[in-house]
């Protein structure tokens, strides 16, 4: 059987780094990603060039009708999908709550909460036994936010984050009889132009002499940890966390 992968917000940063090191795995991969269609197509180019039979799907993760289709043309394309990689996400400008609006309250839920969810359903309609499917393996990515808080910065991306693990937890129990497993990592401080959404792009280089590794991290080591709990060698992790920030 193929091993089939769908990752989200693929396009950018974590999630094209655990493109380029799946296809090195010999998975099939859907990129997902949400807008930037260079970006994408230069990233599926990348892990064509690596040998692997893949494609790009434009659709936003956190609408229902467009992830469904998502995983139809994975279906098509590629065939049953056999693992998840929940990476899409998004951060807005620094703020306290006192100063948060409801618009980006919602967005920010929708994106990183809802939108995992819904690709989680898709996925398992495949995946879970009782649907027929031979089982797999999804890990959502999560952040030392969700530990931390982000007082004075962004409580509400934190708060989604946190949602997000419990999310974790609740499903690996819900779908460990159905032969498919589910793990979250917790990336904090990786080198992404992630950080631009807060407002801060040189975040990162700024918190790195308080960390206790005193260096940020690597996308690649992010992915080095998904492709991980993805695989075999993790057959017997569901529910469990990998925190990857540096020692915070």
């Amino acid at each position: 059987m193929d091993k089939v992968i769908v990752i989200t917000g693929a396009s950018r940063g974590i999630g094209a780094a655990t493109a380029r090191l799946a296809a090195q795995q010999g998975y099939h991969i859907c990129i997902n990603y949400h807008a930037d269609d260079q970006a994408a197509q230069a990233v599926l180019a990348q892990v064509r060039e690596l040998g692997a039979k893949a494609i790009a799907v434009r659709a936003d993760a956190s609408v229902e009708d467009e992830v469904a289709q998502l995983f139809q043309r994975v279906d098509h394309e590629l065939g049953p999908v056999t693992a998840l990689v929940n990476n899409a996400g998004t951060i807005a400008t620094q703020s306290r709550v006192d100063a948060m609006s409801e618009f980006r309250l919602l967005k920010v839920m929708k994106t990183n909460v809802v939108g995992p969810m819904l690709c989680a359903k898709y996925a398992l309609l495949r995946m879970a036994r009782r649907h027929g499917g031979q089982g797999g393996a999804i890990v959502n990515v999560s952040s030392v936010a969700a530990r931390l808080g982000s007082p004075d910065e962004y409580v509400d991306y934190a708060a989604s984050k946190g949602a997000l693990d419990t999310f974790t937890v609740g499903l690996a129990k819900e779908v460990a009889g159905d032969g498919v497993r589910v793990n979250g990592v917790r990336p904090g401080y990786i080198h992404t132009g992630f950080h631009a959404l807060s407002g801060d792009a040189d975040r990162v280089a700024k918190l790195e002499p308080g960390l206790p590794m005193g260096r940020g991290g690597r996308p690649e080591e992010v992915a080095e940890a998904i492709l991980w709990l993805l695989s075999d060698k993790a057959s017997y992790s569901t529910g469990s966390f990998i925190d990857l920030g540096g020692g915070r």
